[in-house]
């Protein structure tokens, strides 16, 4: 960076060790700070529970009482977040981010201390009161402000992380920053009380240099982050070689012998698994799947899935539970249910989805956030320990189960000693002696025949027992519930849920199904996925102008809708549509796909919608990680969306995802496994035609409801589903006016008919098809073509 020279500058009066990029602490110090991390930013929220049920400062007393004695709450006590919340009675005289703290570090001409750290101590709190403002975030509620940041702290030191900590001008420009910061001065590393009065003594002396490198700063990111395409033009090979180049990668780093790509730690990445359906490919995807399913990762008497593994087997995870892991992870086995015909993958995402409906939703079917990973192991403990609620004695097992005890033991490798020891990465602490995390070492049907037992009445047996469990835990205390509605969250899982709601219905007959599973119709999980998409319409969403709020708590959170929100929203509705047939949410979805962060002259989107003086970067993301990135969403929503409207619609959706691609052809053709999701859609997009499947008649009948199923019923992310009834009238006026050829065949459609099916591509259709039967044979025969002509 041209600025090298202001930076050195900037920290030439700061103690050596923070100037220079340390090296990578071990793995084992690694993943006990991630751990560690974890831990505190979600026991946050949990020591507030009976401020946020009452919107916060009315609860006041109780909170000062756990946190000081007498002291007086700060401004956070007027926040909904909950993570802001715990921090409302620290002696730091936090103010939440907006104009009210930077006016008053104008006023005071002072610089800002940003954080989402925790500062107890009363002698640093003194420090930061006398010579800062200190504003906290929480980086969920905003993760506009914690991009521009986390950006700045990785491009200066060569890496980020949190806790973050950000030193900032009175005008918001960045001056140092770093992660976690001890208290005092340890290792020849200066504390935290050092770090505070080198910066005060910086802003005194070396104002001037301070601000003009943080102006530059700012700049340079600026320019490199907002990437540009002066043409819409992408290569022809874009497809195959980024595809081709992501496969070859992931496969180089599998893990043949537990499943996943690369060591410990593990994380669920459901968008690795999109991109491609090779043999060898689905062989390294179902192997990572049942790994995953087996593993400690997996709740097995509760469902649902963990933060991510901390060693390389899926044992021993971060007992975090995240609602984005649980759409994605869901959407994953959903899919591979639908290639492989394997039950065991519909019910494992039958799990998760029931873990969600019993435990992650609000009375008016809003979708919460996520399950801390500690919990008291009693009540009335005096602290709280990390996967306290989830994990087991052997003595806890033998007196719940009884004469079943041992079968479950074995099954689920139990042991007196305790069970954390398939790897050093398990429990380098010992924070596990004693304590077992259920894991599957062996498959059922091995376990089953050397008890002697057909599968059936052993998995019952092993249901049973879970439920027993199920039980006991429920009376041990919970962690702590994160009720905070994201509305890209809800989005996630609401495709999830709709997607469910057909592609269950292929199971086949008699599929049993055992605890924590319910085994409910497939159709009540299109009622979750409608109730959640109803209450962001209702409570996150202004008809007037065609805004999303970013989340909800005690009411809408300050924070406007990102791209993300837009384009995970949009995904789900699509699905929603697509999957249920309520014509109302297609016409949300294409509503919501405006130019509200389209770069219209750069191609791509950016992050934020650039209406905020206080958020000084504009980011287009690409990065495909935990959460898909929102660009990689928006083009394939384009695609999506291309293939249900007319050509004057339709070239427009086009134009958008080939100027989105061109904007990032390099990354994707050098880095494709940095962005698996936007390969799929650089594939998606050099299939010359998509295929439509165009449901029309009855939708209240049985017919038609078993025509939706089948067409359903194969996987095929090349296809979209139309359903439309021609007697409804609002139905008939959306394609009218939006598309004439869907609209003209459901007028042409024979009246008698109460399903009628027509399968088109490449600009011709097939003969119409009136039964389900009839549909699954045309669609077997489509999707055989398809698959023999790319091979060719």
């Amino acid at each position: 960076m041209a600025a090298s020279a202001a930076f050195a500058l900037l920290f030439s009066n700061l103690p050596q060790p923070l100037r220079r990029r340390r090296p990578p602490p071990p793995m084992l110090s690694t993943l006990r700070l991630l751990r560690r991390h974890h831990r505190r930013r979600r026991l946050a929220a949990a020591s507030s529970a009976a401020m946020s049920s009452s919107g916060g400062a009315s609860s006041s007393s109780s909170s000062g009482e756990r946190h000081g004695v007498g002291r007086s709450p700060n401004r956070l006590a007027a926040e909904h977040s909950p993570y802001l919340l715990q921090h409302a009675y620290n002696p730091v005289d936090w103010y939440p981010w907006g104009e009210e703290a930077f006016e008053k570090a104008r006023r005071k001409d002072v610089p800002i201390f940003l954080s989402m750290e925790s500062f107890e101590n009363d002698e640093i709190a003194k420090i930061l009161n006398d010579g800062f403002v200190s504003i906290k975030v929480d980086r969920e509620e905003r993760p506009d402000v914690d991009k521009v940041y986390m950006t700045y702290v990785s491009a200066l030191y060569g890496g980020g992380g949190w806790p973050l900590s950000v030193f900032l001008s009175p005008n918001l420009k960045p001056l140092m920053g770093g992660t976690y910061f001890p208290p005092d001065d340890k290792y020849g590393r200066p504390g935290f009380k050092t770090i505070l009065r080198k910066v005060k003594e910086a802003w005194e002396t070396k104002r001037d240099a301070l601000e003009k490198t943080g102006n530059v700063v700012i700049k340079q990111l600026r320019d490199a982050l907002s990437a540009k395409a002066s043409s819409q033009d992408i290569p022809n090979d874009l497809a195959v070689v980024s595809v081709d180049n992501c496969v070859e990668k992931l496969a180089g780093s599998y893990d043949p012998k537990f499943g996943g790509y690369g060591s410990a730690p593990k994380f669920p990445r459901p968008v690795e698994n999109c991109v491609s359906e090779s043999q060898n490919i689905m062989k390294m995807i179902t192997h990572t799947l049942q790994c995953m399913a087996r593993g400690g990762v997996h709740d097995h008497v509760g469902g649902g899935f963990h933060r991510y593994s901390v060693d390389e087997c899926w044992h021993v995870p971060h007992f975090e539970k995240m609602l984005y892991d649980q759409g994605q992870i869901a959407n994953v086995y959903l899919d591979t249910f639908l290639i492989t015909g394997d039950e065991y993958y519909s019910s494992v995402a039958r799990d998760i989805l029931d873990y969600l409906r019993r435990d992650m939703i609000g009375e008016e079917g809003e979708i919460y956030s996520a399950e801390d990973a500690d919990s008291a192991e009693y009540d009335g403990a005096p602290r709280k320990r990390e996967g306290a609620f989830y994990v087991w004695t052997n003595k806890e097992i033998e007196d719940t189960l009884g004469e079943n005890s041992e079968l479950f033991k074995n099954h689920y490798y139990v042991k007196s000693s305790g069970n954390c020891d398939l790897s050093r990465m398990s429990d380098p602490h010992d924070e596990f002696k004693g304590k077992n995390v259920l894991i599957e070492r062996k498959q059922a049907s091995l376990m089953a025949s050397k008890c002697g037992k057909s599968v059936d009445e052993y998995a019952q047996i092993l249901g049973d027992c879970r439920h027993k469990l199920f039980d006991v835990r429920s009376k041990r205390p919970r962690p702590h519930l994160d009720d905070k509605v994201i509305v890209s969250w809800n989005g996630l899982a609401i495709s999830a849920f709709a997607r469910a709601s057909q592609i269950l219905k292929s199971e086949p007959t008699g599929t049993r199904f055992c605890f924590p599973i319910t085994g409910c119709n497939p159709e009540e999980y299109l009622g979750v996925a409608e109730k959640a998409a109803r209450f962001i319409k209702e409570k996150l969403y202004d008809s007037s102008s065609n805004r999303l709020n970013h989340s909800y708590r005690n009411g809408p959170a300050k924070a406007p809708g990102f791209l993300d929100d837009y384009a995970f929203l949009i995904n789900g509705l699509l699905d929603l549509y697509e999957y249920g047939g309520k014509i109302e949410w297609l016409m949300w979805a294409a509503h919501l796909q405006d130019e509200l962060f389209l770069d219209k002259q750069g191609g791509g989107y950016f992050n934020t919608p650039g209406e905020d003086p206080s958020v000084l970067l504009r980011v287009k993301e690409d990065y495909d990680g935990a959460e898909p990135s929102g660009n990689s969403v928006a083009a394939i929503n384009l695609i999506r969306l291309s293939s249900i409207f007319d050509a004057a619609k339709s070239d427009g959706y086009k134009c958008n995802v080939e100027h989105l691609l061109a904007v990032f052809q390099t990354r994707l053709r050098e880095l494709g496994i940095a962005l698996p999701l936007m390969c799929c859609a650089a594939d998606m997009l050099s299939v010359p035609s998509r295929k439509q499947v165009v449901l029309v008649g009855n939708k209240e009948s049985t017919e038609f409801r078993d025509m939706v199923a089948a067409a359903f019923s194969t996987y095929d992310p090349n296809r979209t589903v139309i359903q439309i009834d021609p007697r409804n009238t609002e139905e008939m006026g959306f394609w009218e006016s939006n598309n004439a050829i869907i609209a003209q065949m459901a007028r042409s459609s024979p009246p008698e008919k109460p399903a009628v099916a027509h399968v088109c591509q490449d600009f011709k259709c097939s003969p119409p098809v009136t039964s389900a039967d009839a549909l699954r044979v045309l669609l077997n025969k489509t999707v055989a073509a398809a698959t023999s002509s790319a091979a060719a």
